[in-house]
């Protein structure tokens, strides 16, 4: 029996465990791919907006090489984290179902085996399930809601989906090297939020006319050659060889539904107490990015490390009360 079995193996679900070991519980973190998963997932060139320190957990020192540190920085740290406290992570082991037996505790089971907890920590982010177009010919191979480096799409015609961070790095990375880039953006302008350094790089590109941009239109169609557009001047068929929708991501609330948290709200953000984040089912908590629901600009490492320590103290204080420590 788990005193605590942590589902998600991104640095707050790191975190929780290095809460977890330092109070004695005995924990497992599950996580259903590698290690920091959603950081893996990211760009091989990208650079994250927050400067290292704002990056640590475990009061362990993150060094990085420039003022910002890149995902590979991000990967080596968070590798060492782990290392250094011995953490306990079961890699590649999803969960599948989630029962609470009469006695209170959790029955979940994974694709590999199943354990039993007196308490669960949702530590599972947002980069689960990327936001769809829902339009004809999304299910393309060319269509690509992931996006790695630039070199498959050298010499290419790219269509870019988005204004935010990721359409306008990949915008920019492509362009770099060598493919045909168009923008198309529902709104009418690059998102005031993307990186102060990299913003006016995309725009003098846009003005210049390196980079097409599309404002208030959006892809209606996708054929294995073409796109229709959908432009305040009509509809366009552009030639086209991929789409990489940069539309961002949400969060997966199967499980917590299966947990039975509740929802609230056209976010769906989870319903839990701010102090302790113990959700509306008894000995069910959530951490990190998931803590917004669908509002996943709310949460970030920097600002939802200490969501660690507040789980942690309330789960011991409760087995305290209960005889159990």
């Amino acid at each position: 029996m788990l005193d605590v079995l942590i589902i998600g193996a991104g640095p707050i679900g790191l975190a929780c465990g290095i809460a977890a070991q330092k109070r004695g519980l005995n924990y497992l973190i599950v996580e259903k791919g590698c290690l920091v998963n959603a950081i893996y997932h990211y760009p091989a060139n990208m650079t994250f907006f927050s400067t290292a320190d704002r990056l640590e957990i475990g009061d362990v020192p993150f060094v990085a090489h420039g003022d910002k540190p890149t995902r590979r920085e991000a990967l080596d740290y968070y590798r060492r984290v782990a290392l250094a406290f011995r953490l306990q992570v079961r890699l590649y082991e999803e969960v599948l179902t989630i029962t609470r037996h009469p006695s209170g505790n959790f029955q979940v089971k994974t694709s590999k085996t199943e354990h039993f907890a007196r308490h669960l920590v949702f530590a599972t982010g947002f980069y689960g399930l990327p936001n769809l177009l829902n339009v004809p010919g999304e299910d393309l191979p060319k269509v690509r809601h992931y996006y790695d480096e630039a070199h498959p799409y050298a010499f290419q015609k790219i269509a870019v989906v988005g204004a935010a961070n990721s359409a306008v790095d990949v915008a920019l990375e492509t362009w770099r090297r060598g493919a045909e880039v168009t923008m198309i953006i529902r709104s009418g302008e690059i998102r005031p939020s993307v990186k102060y350094w990299v913003k006016p790089d995309i725009e003098n590109r846009i003005k210049e006319g390196s980079i097409k941009a599309y404002f208030h239109s959006q892809i209606v169609a996708i054929r294995p050659d073409e796109i229709d557009v959908q432009t305040p001047d009509g509809l366009l068929t552009l030639p086209n060889d991929f789409v990489l929708a940069m539309t961002g991501y949400r969060p997966d609330f199967r499980l917590l539904q299966m947990a039975g948290v509740a929802l609230q709200g056209d976010k769906h953000a989870p319903v839990y107490h701010p102090e302790t984040h113990e959700t509306n089912v008894k000995g069910v908590y959530v951490a990190g990015v998931v803590c917004g629901g669908m509002e996943t600009n709310k949460w970030f490492i920097e600002n939802s490390r200490e969501h660690a320590e507040k789980i942690m103290q309330h789960i011991t204080c409760s087995m305290q009360a209960n005889g159990l420590v």
